[in-house]
């Protein structure tokens, strides 16, 4: 069962606090700074700083068109 929107208004980047965008089978956080992506494992999103992926910035600006958050 893919994440709920319910779930999903109420997840954020447990590093900064910032809102999340789903894309594909990731969370993708909206601030700037930090560019963090958590992974998704069996629609039970992994929200640990330690595994998150830092993004480059053309890539997340990229994502952040995409959703319209740019």
């Amino acid at each position: 069962m893919p994440l709920s929107s319910e779930l999903l208004e109420i997840l954020v980047c447990p590093d900064t606090k910032a809102k999340l965008v789903l894309d594909g089978e990731t969370l993708v956080s909206t601030d700037k700074e930090t560019r963090r992506r958590y992974r998704i494992d069996n629609d039970i999103p992994v929200m640990l700083i330690e595994e998150s992926e830092v993004l480059e910035v053309e890539e997340w600006e990229e994502i952040m068109q995409k959703h319209g958050k740019s």
